[in-house]
């Protein structure tokens, strides 16, 4: 069941909704209207256990793992 989120044109609110196979019309929550779109969205995972914090790299920049595989050049 994945988790979709929503943007709609009518009155600008932003939504989660749970998609049950392929569902063409999703109302919006706040106002009801038709006229609601789809937003690319990002996947997140929570865990109980405390997520390790990540240096920024050898350099201090960029978070690379080795010097000389920085992203930023």
């Amino acid at each position: 069941m994945p988790i979709f989120e929503y943007l709609c044109q009518d009155c600008g609110s932003h939504f989660e909704k749970i998609v049950y196979g392929d569902a063409a019309l999703i109302p919006c929550k706040e106002c009801g209207s038709a006229r609601t779109e789809r937003q690319l969205s990002t996947f997140s995972v929570r865990t109980s256990s405390p997520t390790p914090q990540i240096g920024a790299g050898p350099c201090n920049s960029c978070g690379a793992p080795r010097q000389g595989m920085c992203q930023l050049d």
